[in-house]
Order: C-alpha cells, then structure tokens, then sequence
C-alpha cells in the first residue's frame, strides 16, 4: 500500500491506539491542516473512541499544539497526556457545549467525528463556530450518517446536517437575494467558504464583506448594461 502524506503514514504505522479513518479523509485532512502545522494551534476533536487519532493530531500539529478530545464516555479521561485535554460530556447538549466552548477558549481546529447524530453535529456547529478563530477551520465528518435511517435521516430528509448545510450554502450567498426569506446573517459575514466532499464539509472562518465588481477596459460589444459582471 502507497503511503501519502504524513497522516497516512502515521496511520500505517500505526503499532499504538486504535484509529478508525475512512482512507480517503487523510488527504482532506492534510489539505486544510497542513498550515497549522507547526504553531501554537487549538485542536479540540469530537470523539475519542480509543483515542489513537488524539495521538496522531500531536504528532501532526507538533509540539506547540493543545490537543483537546471530548467524549461522552468517561474512560476516555484515562487518555490525557502532555498536549492532550480530554473533557467527557453529551455534545447534544448545548449547556455543556457552552460550557466547553468558556473553557478551551479560541479554536484554530474543530475536528467534529463524535456521535454523528443530526443534533449533535448541528448542535456542535451551532455552539462552537462562534469559538473558532478568523483563519480556522471547522470539519465536520462521517455525514454519510445523514442518509441512514439508523440515524433517523435520509436523502433530503429535513434536519440532517447535509440539509441544514444546503441552507449554509444559501446563506453565504445572501448578499445577493432579492427575497426577505434570505438575508444577511451572522453566517454570512463569518463563512469564508465551505470545501464540500464524501462525507466531509470543512468550513473556513473569516470576515466576509459585501461583495463588490467593477470594470475595467474597453467595451467591444454592443449588450445590455446589467448589474451582474
């Protein structure tokens, strides 16, 4: 098996904690954390499970990082180390979300693979996108979950996190509707872009100003003016 980069790499040379990876995440992983690497980053992981993915995000991000798993399963506490936090609580509830988000202060990273329920994944982003810093980034994962009906969801089924993504969309683009159904919000002036993939959605934070277009050159065309470029 090729190894890639250095996620998939630890990842086959895994001896340690168990870690449990769609393949192909490790190259989406590496895409957007990849500039992190290195700095005094906030990581804070939903999901602990065996906690072998804590070990690996502080063997990505390097020394300088605080890593921060949340599990509901109290054993996981057993899996603090140096560079590594580990807070148990329900992250369906939005009293401890908040209470979480008090705690560890900034984010640069949110890594969201905890229950994959619809509310603890909406209620996770909800609660904690205000924590992430301008710059950071928010993955949210295993959103397969959202077409089975195990997890009460289904294809286009209202209240799935793809769902509720689909509005995300609409929001980004809000500074051009014509309609009072959709306006400006706080998602629109803090999503500078959402990377769409198989079972992941990775959001970057930012300020984010009305759009604006110009012109410049000469016209060659005899058109009606309009006002999109």
């Amino acid at each position: 098996m090729k190894k890639g980069n250095p996620l998939e790499r630890y990842f086959y040379d895994n001896k340690g904690r168990l870690i449990h990876k769609w393949l192909h995440y490790f190259d989406i992983y590496d895409r957007h954390f990849s500039p992190y690497r290195g700095k005094p980053v906030t990581v804070v992981e939903f999901g602990v499970s065996h906690g072998g993915s804590l070990q690996m995000w502080k063997k990505y991000f390097g020394r300088k990082a605080r890593i921060i798993g949340v599990d509901i399963n109290p054993e996981c506490a057993k899996f603090i180390e140096p560079q590594i936090e580990v807070v148990i609580g329900d992250q369906e509830d939005r009293k401890f979300l908040r209470a979480l988000r008090k705690k560890v202060g900034d984010i640069d990273v949110v890594i969201e693979d905890g229950g994959h329920t619809m509310p603890q994944q909406i209620n996770t982003f909800e609660v904690l996108w205000p924590a992430v810093r301008d710059g950071g980034v928010f993955l949210i994962e295993d959103l397969h979950t959202s077409y089975w009906p195990h997890y009460d969801a289904g294809h286009k089924k209202p209240g799935t996190f793809i769902e509720y993504s689909k509005d995300l969309m609409d929001q980004i683009n809000a500074w051009h509707s014509r309609e009072e159904s959709l306006e400006v919000n706080k998602y629109t002036r803090s999503i500078k872009g959402m990377h769409v993939y198989d079972s992941i959605i990775v959001f970057d934070k930012g300020e984010v100003t009305k759009p604006k277009h110009k012109r410049r050159g000469t016209p060659t065309l005899s058109q009606p003016r309009t006002d999109a470029p």
